[in-house]
Formats: structure tokens, sequence, C-alpha cells
């Protein structure tokens, strides 16, 4: 009996100290797995966006509606508006926006979670102004798309040209053609004078923008609070979208072979010289690079206009940069409908200056309408030529001016997506 009892006490110490070791090792394993399943630090991807006015971006915020209109557009409304019928807010995506005045002073920085409102800024670029550019569209693209947060650094000002203020590195300082100075000699002009402040403004704002970048990535979590140092960063694009000071600039584009359109092609060499310099100074030797070919006045723009759009899209055939830089259009993005208004708008805009001439031909020429005659005049020619289905149409879909893309949210909405897509095609 009593060796029974010691049998039995002895075998269930042994089967108390298997469980113990089976419930050490249970937890462990446990551990483990527990571990295993807790999502690991993902990397922040980080996308930069430069440019002047048009990646500023004019399209006020109460043009949203009009997106909707359209079938083909309307989930695009669907994805930028919450389910309170305000902007959305990105779930994982966030923004350090520099701007400020034209000439640069003053400059500050608008920064949170990626939502409307980070487009063109008043006189204080801390404040949101109503307004979009494509950042919202391409950040709630990449949010939706990517796994990893996303950090958009976005640097523009209005009026800024590639071949002064933007002006990369090793391109050297901006140098007069032999026709400038001779004309600006013809205009009494001091030509010392002159080439000292063009040195001082070559490549002032490309300076600043690779500043900003280089200090938000240097504490990225005071942005972006979801940041793991641990997990680190990754510069995974840049969007260039700019162009219309270059377009307009007669005097550093002279006239072509064929004496009707400028030559363009020191733009494109610009261009090159600006996409190995960002990737230099920032150290990302293949970082993904997207131009947003100048799209204003749309698929039906002749001239200059056309050669400018060759010439912008031109690196991305380089040997060099296959692969890595495409040029995306935005051309098929212009709002044809709303064009043909403001046509007529301008119209308008024309009999106003005659009616105050007294011109010949103006309808006031003998000067016999005063102002409420003028006014009245003004309004019942207006309603001619502007039916009233159009003026509603006007003022639901377009906020600004034609070399603003009308400031139409839908042009910006669509361009910010495909910049997006064309991004995502060139990342690893």
């Amino acid at each position: 009996m009593d060796q029974s009892i010691t049998y039995f006490a002895t075998d269930d110490s042994h089967q108390k100290a298997i469980m113990k070791r089976a419930i050490s090792f249970l937890s462990i394993t446990l551990s483990l797995l527990s571990f295993s399943i807790a999502a690991p630090s993902k990397k922040l991807k980080v996308f930069i966006l430069a440019g002047q006015s048009n990646m500023e971006g004019h399209a006020r915020i109460e043009t949203f509606d009009y997106i909707g209109d359209d079938p083909a557009t309307a989930p695009l409304l669907k994805m930028m508006r919450g389910t309170d019928g305000q902007p959305a807010v990105a779930d994982n995506a966030w923004i350090s926006y520099l701007t400020g005045h034209y000439e640069g002073n003053a400059n500050g920085e608008g920064a949170g979670k990626l939502t409307a409102g980070y487009g063109a800024r008043g006189a204080n670029p801390t404040k949101d102004g109503g307004k979009i550019g494509p950042e919202f569209t391409f950040g709630l693209t990449m949010d939706a798309a990517l796994d990893e947060p996303v950090l958009l650094i976005k640097t523009a000002w209005g009026g800024r040209s590639l071949n002064t203020e933007f002006r990369p590195p090793s391109a050297g300082t901006y140098t007069f053609s032999d026709a400038q100075i001779a004309q600006m000699q013809k205009q009494g002009k001091n030509i010392d004078e002159a080439k000292a402040t063009k040195a001082k403004e070559s490549g002032r704002f490309y300076r600043y923008m690779v500043d900003h970048v280089k200090h938000v990535l240097a504490d990225p979590k005071r942005i972006c609070p979801s940041y793991d140092p641990a997990a680190g960063y990754e510069i995974s694009g840049f969007i260039w979208f700019q162009g219309f000071n270059d377009l307009v600039d007669g005097n550093t584009y002279p006239a072509g072979a064929d004496g009707k359109t400028r030559d363009y092609s020191q733009y494109s060499d610009l261009l090159a010289h600006f996409i190995r310099d960002v990737r230099k100074d920032l150290n990302a030797p293949k970082m993904p690079f997207v131009i947003g070919v100048l799209g204003v006045g749309g698929e039906k723009a002749e001239g200059n206009t056309v050669a400018f759009r060759k010439a912008m899209a031109a690196p991305a055939a380089l040997p060099e940069f296959q692969g890595n830089v495409a040029a995306v259009e935005t051309a098929p993005f212009w709002a044809v409908e709303l064009d043909l208004i403001d046509q007529k708008r301008g119209k308008v805009k024309q009999m106003a200056h005659l009616l105050r001439s007294k011109s010949k031909n103006a309808p006031n020429k003998d000067g016999t309408m005063d102002d409420a005659a003028q006014k009245e005049y003004l309004k019942k020619y207006e309603a001619e030529i502007i039916s009233a289905d159009e003026a509603k149409k006007w003022a639901r879909g377009a906020s600004n001016a034609g070399y603003h893309y009308l400031g139409c949210a839908k042009t910006f909405a669509l361009m910010g997506k495909a910049f997006a897509e064309a991004n995502r095609k060139m990342m690893p």
C-alpha cells in the first residue's frame, strides 16, 4: 500500500514537472507568436511636390460639387469627401507645406494631416486658404494604395521660373545672351547691375526647396506622429509641376528656326539638370520623378504652348531616366465646357472696356451713358451671350483664371490622381 502510494506520488510529481515545462514552453511560444503577429513598424514613404502657382493650387473647395456632376468623376468626389460631407482627412498621410510671398519673403509652413486647404494661401502661409492643388488627391491616392505612412513635403511659390529662381546648381548662374545684353544697352540699363541681380536670384527658390525638405526629414516625427525612427523613411517620389513663367519668357527662350514658335530646348536641359541635382542633394539617386506637363488651354492649344509641352516632357525620354522619370500630360484634364464659358466672359470684359473707352466703335461713343447706364447695358449684354445655366455652371465649377486651370477642383483632382498613379508605377 505504501509502495503504491509512493509510486503514484512520484508519478504525480513527474506529471506536474512536465506540465510546468509545457506551460513555460507554451508561454514562450505565445509570446513569440504575439511578437510575430504585432504589426512591424513600416518605413515612412516621403513624396516631394514642387513648382509654381499651379502646384500651389487655385481651385476653391466650393467647386467640389462640380466633380459629382460627371458620372466618370463622381467616385473621385466620394474619395475627396468624408461621410459628414466635409473634405476628407487622410487616414495615414501628413503634409508639410512651405510657401510665401512671391519674392520669397516671410515664408511659412503649414503642416498637419492631409486634407483640403493645402492649396494656394494668402498673406499667412500657415493658414488654410480654402483651396486645393494636386497634393490633395495625390496624397489620398497614395494613402489608399500604400500600407506605410505617407508624408508629403510641398514647396511652391507663384510666378517662379526654372531658368532663374528654380535654376539647378549644376546649370550654373543665369547668363544673359548677346541679344539680351544688346537690348538692355538700347534701353539704357545698367548691365553689371542686371547681372548681379540675376546671379542673386539664380537658384534661390531651389535652395529654399532643398533646405526645407532636409529640415523636415531631420525630424519627420514633428510632422508625422506615426513615424518610427527605427524603421526610417524613404524618399519615394518627386512631382514637378511648373512652367508658365518659362512659357511666356521671350527673352530667355528666343524664336526658333521656324520663326513662329520659341526654342524651348534650354528648358529641357535645365529640367534634366534639376532632376540630377535634386537626386544628388537629397541622396536619392533613383527617386521616381514625375513631370506634370503644363496643360493650360487644353488639347486644342497651338504654337508656343505645344512647343513648350514637348520641351517639358523631353527629359523623360533620355536613356539615363528610363523607368524612373515620367511625363504626365495635364491637357486632357482641362475643363473644356468651362473654358467656353470663360471665353464669353472675356467678351463681357471687352465690352466693359469699350463702354469706358468711348471709342468710335463703342456703344457709348457719344459719352451719353453714365455709370448706371453702362452697368445696365453690360448686364443685358452678358445675359444675351451667357445663359443662366452657363452662369450656374461657371459658379459651380470655376474659381480662377485660365492660367490657373480656371480654378477647377475637378481638374486639379484628376491631375493629382494621375501624378500619384504615374509615381506608383515607378516605385520598386
